[in-house]
């Protein structure tokens, strides 16, 4: 029997939705310590998955992709926590089901490869690289050779995007504050990144500006109030700036936190997922926590510099 404990995701932002260079997407994110999804997995001669989830029928088809012919596997599922509400739990829910899999039968797949069969990562490959290694992502996209259009991952088939820099995030409290919202997703999502893109080149290359020369150099430097202020940035630019138009709640609250003493406040992916950096986290716990008034969840966690945990019990 196996347990996987993996764990979630901010996606800051795609980088490039115009492609007039030749490539597209192209990733930032940051692996979270909570909220986690795990499960316990074991071989059956059925495939059985077990658990008050959402998540059942993603984790079905993931097992299925890998699954050798009359092989099975019961899945029961623990901890979770919900999809489209811009913590990538999609992702991981279909690769701890993959993953799993691949262990128990022995079939010597890496996670980028389990990631490629079961049909995750083709836009973003933060999660993937999340479940994989942790810590601070930047992925370089997708040739647009290859993918032709502008897709979110869940409509596009590419295997996941390389990963350009991992990096260790600094020991920082992060609030996270989720409004009882959805995100947006399937026909919705296609839609928006249909209608949305390109967005202008200049956007582009000013996000490009910012996450070079200003965010990068702060985590490198371990600068939490520059940090802060290069996602601020991040928001009133390209495509980031289409996602939060359409979350006006988060857009709210992320500015609330601003105001109130956050160095920096996002959104994460289509949100509604707010996350905010500052000295005094409990103080923004608690401004976050009256803005909702208990449609919704607020606390505060850490960066998690590894990976997926697969133990065998």
């Amino acid at each position: 029997m196996l347990k996987i404990t993996t764990p979630s995701r901010l996606h800051l932002t795609l980088i490039d939705m115009n492609a007039s260079r030749g490539r597209v997407d192209g990733s930032i994110g940051l692996t979270l310590d909570k909220p986690v999804i795990s499960i316990d997995a074991e071989t059956s001669d059925t495939i059985e998955i077990t658990g008050n989830s959402e998540h059942l029928e993603r984790m079905r088809n993931s097992a299925l992709m890998l699954l050798p012919e009359g092989a099975g596997v019961h899945i029961s599922i623990g901890e979770e926590y919900p999809s489209h509400i811009g913590l990538g739990s999609g992702t991981q829910a279909s690769l701890a089901a993959g993953m799993a899999v691949n262990r128990l039968y022995s079939l010597g797949l890496s996670v980028y490869e389990v990631a490629r069969r079961i049909g995750r990562g083709g836009t973003s490959g933060i999660g993937v690289a999340a479940f994989e290694s942790g810590g601070f992502i930047l992925d370089c996209g997708h040739r647009f050779s290859d993918k032709k259009d502008f897709l979110p991952s869940s409509a596009s088939r590419l295997p996941p995007a390389p990963v350009l820099l991992r990096n260790d995030f600094p020991d920082w409290d992060i609030l996270i504050a989720i409004p009882d919202q959805r995100g947006a997703s399937r026909e919705k999502e296609i839609s928006i990144f249909q209608r949305e893109c390109p967005v202008p080149l200049r956007e582009v290359e000013e996000l490009s500006h910012i996450i070079l020369m200003q965010l990068l150099p702060a985590l490198a430097e371990e600068d939490i109030v520059t940090f802060g202020s290069s996602i601020n940035a991040i928001q009133d630019t390209g495509f980031k700036k289409k996602e939060i138009e359409l979350q006006p709640v988060s857009r709210e609250l992320m500015y609330m936190l601003r105001d109130q003493g956050a160095y920096g406040a996002g959104m994460s992916s289509f949100g509604p997922a707010v996350y905010a950096f500052g000295e005094d986290a409990d103080n923004l716990r608690r401004i976050a926590g009256e803005f909702i008034d208990g449609k919704g969840e607020v606390f505060i966690t850490k960066a998690r510099n590894e990976g997926a945990r697969i133990e065998s019990r």
